[in-house]
């Protein structure tokens, strides 16, 4: 197990051109970031190369929404864009989701206009055709539900079950959920035994606490529990820390460092 620090939350005291080697230093292994439109691609790549740290990914969908099947073709143009600054990059994998998000990670557009069956039949039909794209460039699409009470009122993937059985009808190694514990534990909580249940589809983790949103330890998740649950059931990928810093990166990461040496081998 890896761990990834969001350097759109954590590090944020630095510029942008510092956070590669400070997350190096800090003990992660991956660094991870929203929106690839903003940032000078090449000089990224540069940056993380020679902090000798790994980009884990980034959001892929941007502006378009997968519910609405007017956007199919635009979500599908411009993931297309997204997979191929992945593979400048060397990373892995791109963040999708169901809805388009805006500053804050507003829902730009739950449209209400639209039934949920129009929904759901948009996005499996949008995944079918991305997954394709994903396939072709040897890149993972990582699908993230989100909390509706908090921070995103009107996301239509608000469960991981939705996500999951999604993830198998279309069945494709390209294809994965997103976990992130902390809008799942204010969605549905089950935490353990959700992971174990939908492991098989589970591409990323994301972790913060709840509620909050910031690091381990803050709230009311026992984040000791559930990484050494992870260990247990064999879980291999990055868990990613996109969590806002309580009082300042120095104590949060303090905090996540503890968690990596739960999440050593025993």
């Amino acid at each position: 197990m890896r761990f990834g620090a969001c350097i759109d939350t954590l590090y944020t005291e630095l510029p942008w051109n510092e956070r590669f080697a400070a997350a190096k230093a800090g003990g992660f292994d991956y660094v991870e970031f929203w929106d690839w439109r903003v940032i000078d691609i090449d000089e990224t790549a540069r940056l993380a190369q020679e902090a000798g740290i790994g980009i884990s990914g980034f959001n892929g969908d941007a502006d378009f929404s997968l519910i609405d099947p007017a956007h199919k073709d635009v979500y599908l143009a411009f993931l297309k864009q997204s997979l191929a600054v992945a593979k400048k990059l060397g990373a892995p994998s791109v963040t999708i989701h169901s809805n388009a998000l805006g500053e804050g990670g507003i829902v730009v557009d739950a449209c209400p206009s639209l039934s949920n069956t129009i929904k759901l039949c948009s996005m499996f039909d949008t995944l079918k055709e991305a997954v394709k794209l994903a396939e072709q460039n040897d890149v993972l699409l990582n699908l993230e539900g989100l909390n509706i009470y908090t921070d995103h009122v009107g996301n239509f993937l608000e469960t991981t079950r939705m996500g999951a059985e999604i993830c198998r009808l279309i069945d494709s190694p390209k294809l994965k959920l997103l976990y992130d514990v902390y809008h799942m534990q204010i969605n549905e909580g089950r935490i353990c035994d959700t992971i174990s249940e939908y492991i098989d589809c589970i591409g990323h983790v994301h972790i913060a606490d709840a509620p909050g949103r910031n690091e381990p330890g803050t709230g009311e998740i026992n984040y000791d529990f559930v990484i050494a649950h992870l260990n247990r059931i064999g879980y291999k990928g990055i868990v990613g820390c996109e969590l806002f810093p309580k009082t300042d990166t120095a104590d949060a990461v303090k905090a996540i460092m503890a968690l990596k040496e739960v999440a050593k081998p025993n």
